[in-house]
């Protein structure tokens, strides 16, 4: 029995796609959603024009619809089709090949990228268990953007070094420049880039062990690791912030700074939110000074978290006494509200071990967790505040100086710096 065979038989909604032998030396399958994109083929070309690694590396790209999509969709899925398809016939060799493999009429209550992740995820999946090749790496990335010439060698490398890793964020970065877009665009996705890094380092700050950037475009997972975690979800949006939720507490999560991948800036109607929706919102709503998650948020979570390792082993009066009372008013007020202490005495119940408590603890006071803390916060007690403001307050608590640094490009410079480097 091969390493995958119980999942799939449970979880693959689809049979086979490609039929083409396995080769023995199969190590990555880059996996990628296609839906009304006209830009497929600069994708394919910066996988094309990467660096060799040593394994072979296949492509499988799904072009899929729902069974409500518009005709004008539809069109533009029949001619990515058509040129892809031709593109792929004159791009192959020994350790790079490409698949496309196409999906219509997708139920309407999970017609979306999740669904077609999952499907080109599962497909990889199966082409790993064909070899049964557990270890395999499987990659997220989008039909819409680039990549560094070094992106599947460094991947590979990483791997390697560290052979039972569950998975990586590999480094993204928007163009901020150009001539392909309007400024305004550049303008905008400068200030959004900016909050993702603001909140995954601000979360981090906190002391949070989950705090990784969870972009579609550019992590990497084992195929071992996929199938312990149930898999891709089927969610129309957030899929991989979802998806990756599950895969980050595994540990051995790793971060992949020595390439890069180039998402598109481009606003985008074809999820309710992400990059491209954020993008679009800032465009149609002329916004310069993007309102975000007040850093003092942040700071209050940070003094809960400084203090996880006395929660270990208390009992109800002492967590309601002596450590809740002791808490900022934001942070006491959620975890009365959310009934926090249940959790933790069932935490409490079955461990044995500090290292073991602080696992569990921060597997109950999640990401998810973060996020609804963050909203319960700013509906009833903080307003929101400028990213820059925000990024800037960071960057002083990192020891970084802002001093006479205003705009969310320059800041944008200095937590990119920040992050390749620490």
């Amino acid at each position: 029995m091969a390493f995958a065979d119980k999942y799939l038989k449970k979880q693959r909604m689809y049979p086979e796609y490609i039929t083409t032998p396995v080769d023995e030396n199969l190590n990555m399958i880059v996996t990628i959603p296609c839906y009304n994109e006209p830009d497929l083929i600069p994708s394919l070309e910066a996988l094309w024009n990467c660096d060799r690694p040593n394994g072979v590396v296949e492509v499988i790209v799904i072009v899929n619809s729902g069974e409500q999509t518009e005709q004008e969709a539809l069109d533009q899925n029949a001619k990515t089709i058509a040129d892809a398809t031709a593109w792929m016939e004159a791009h192959q060799d020994e350790k790079l090949k490409f698949y496309l493999i196409h999906q219509p009429n997708l139920k309407r209550k999970f017609a979306g990228v999740g669904f077609a992740r999952k499907i080109a995820m599962d497909e990889a999946v199966a082409r790993f268990n064909q070899i049964d090749k557990a270890n395999g790496i499987i990659t997220g990335f989008d039909a819409d953007s680039t990549c560094d010439a070094n992106y599947l060698v460094e991947i590979e490398k990483l791997f390697k070094k560290y052979p039972k890793s569950n998975g990586a964020n590999i480094f993204y970065e928007h163009p901020l420049e150009g001539e392909e877009f309007d400024q305004q665009i550049y303008d905008a996705i400068a200030q959004y880039e900016l909050y993702l890094r603001y909140y995954m380092l601000a979360m981090r700050y906190a002391g949070h062990p989950h705090a990784y950037h969870t972009v579609g475009s550019s992590f990497a997972v084992s195929a071992s690791a996929y199938i312990k975690q149930g898999g891709m979800n089927r969610r129309q949006a957030g899929e991989d912030f979802y998806f990756l939720q599950k895969i980050i507490p595994l540990g051995k999560f790793y971060e992949i700074k020595t390439t890069r991948v180039i998402p598109s800036p481009r606003v985008s109607d074809r999820v309710p939110f992400g990059t491209g929706k954020a993008v679009s919102t800032f465009v149609d709503e002329g916004i310069i000074d993007y309102q975000t998650y007040n850093y003092s948020a942040f700071k209050e979570l940070k003094a809960f978290f400084d203090k996880v390792d006395d929660f270990f082993g208390v009992d109800y009066d002492t967590y309601l006494n002596d450590l809740l009372v002791k808490l900022p008013g934001s942070v006491r007020s959620y975890l009365k509200e959310d009934n926090f202490f249940e959790a933790l005495d069932e935490i409490n119940q079955n461990c044995a071990s500090i290292d073991t408590f602080r696992k569990k603890f921060f597997g109950a006071f999640n990401a998810f967790k973060v996020l609804k803390y963050l909203n319960n916060v700013h509906e009833q007690f903080i307003d929101e505040e400028s990213i820059v403001v925000c990024a800037k307050q960071l960057l002083t608590d990192l020891g970084i100086s802002t001093k006479g640094i205003y705009s969310a490009k320059e800041l944008l410079d200095i937590f990119r710096t920040y992050e390749k480097e620490n």
